[in-house]
């Protein structure tokens, strides 16, 4: 059964699913030119909050290969997960700048002010990647499925080719599944992998 905390700030409730540890293991499929890379991988994700009106989240991933080889970490990334609205003066920001107003409360009716035409939030995600690759988010979040889609890519100049990805997140039967899907080393947007993770 899936407990929700209570006492969250009204700007993260849709997410609040969310909140927690979870593992499991996924399957990576990604052709480059003419080479196809398979395996799989055990993955774990965080996502907590201390206050604020965002999740604080981190994920790794590592692959460990059928032989005695060691394991080989794929992703180590940091982030922010939150609702999409615009900043007001009683906000803190940017850089370490104060708010210029009063802080305000927010409530469930502005947060539901948010709602777009088809029932969903939308939601911004930044990530922060171990190789030095940022990305940011733009999607929506309807009940238990979420879907972003990057909007910028940013790499230091050493970096591999990485140009655009989407990731689609679900809670189904108590399990958080998610796919990703890139556009990277010269293939175009598709199927990169999929996980199936567990609430721990």
């Amino acid at each position: 059964m899936l407990e929700l905390p209570t006492d969250l700030p009204a700007d993260i409730v849709p997410l609040s699913w969310l909140i927690g540890v979870w593992e499991g293991t996924g399957v990576i499929d990604y052709t480059i030119g003419e080479r196809r890379l398979q395996g799989e991988f055990a993955h774990r994700v965080s996502f907590s909050h201390d206050g604020g009106p965002f999740l604080n989240y981190s994920g790794t991933a590592t692959f460990t290969a059928d032989d005695d080889s060691d394991p080989v970490q794929l992703i180590a990334e940091v982030g922010f997960w939150r609702l999409s609205r615009a900043a007001t003066d009683a906000d803190a920001g940017p850089a370490l700048l104060p708010p210029l107003d009063l802080a305000v409360v927010r409530t469930v009716d502005d947060v539901e002010e948010l709602r777009g035409a088809g029932g969903g939030f939308p939601i911004e995600v930044s990530l922060a990647h171990a190789d030095g690759t940022l990305e940011l988010y733009l999607g929506e979040i309807s009940g238990p499925r979420i879907d972003i889609a990057s909007d910028a890519i940013v790499r230091g100049a050493g970096a591999k080719e990485y140009g655009a990805a989407t990731r689609m997140y679900g809670l189904v039967d108590g399990h958080l599944l998610w796919a990703w899907d890139i556009a990277a080393l010269g293939t175009a947007l598709s199927s990169h992998a999929s996980a199936r993770l567990a609430k721990v």
